[in-house]
């Protein structure tokens, strides 16, 4: 069974301010010859690194609620440029809308059972699914 990662997003007031962030990135990497792949830089690798790639996925918190999800495509431990060791998150660029949940805020990342994560918000959640984003 995985287990997913929360994390917070700073910077992005929304979902779309991600999604056009992510955007932009990969252009970017594309038009550098770079490797078109999006990537989340932590300080540490997770120890339960196995059930993160068993499915897992990293959650966003935006604006005080956990509101959209990207799979986990890989984790890579490298080497920053002061010779630091960090984790390289590899993430499916698709941003994925979940059920909104109020997430006080933390330093790091954080483990979520899979039981534990939020829906994904489908056309099933009715006028939730509808709703503008800044309104949910």
């Amino acid at each position: 069974m995985p287990v997913h990662l929360v994390k917070l997003c700073v910077g992005a007031d929304s979902i779309r301010d991600m999604e056009e962030w992510i955007a932009a990135t990969l252009a970017m990497k594309r038009a550098a010859g770079r490797p078109v792949e999006q990537t989340h830089t932590t300080r540490s690798t997770p120890k339960r690194a196995e059930e993160v790639l068993d499915g897992g996925s990293l959650y966003w918190v935006i604006k005080g609620q956990i509101a959209a999800r990207q799979l986990v495509r890989a984790l890579r431990p490298v080497t920053d440029a002061a010779g630091l060791a960090r984790c390289h998150i590899v993430l499916e660029p698709t941003l994925v809308q979940v059920m909104p949940r109020p997430q006080r805020p933390f330093q790091g990342w954080r483990y979520l059972a899979d039981h534990e994560a939020p829906e994904d918000l489908t056309e099933g959640a009715g006028a939730l699914a509808e709703m503008p984003e800044e309104l949910r």
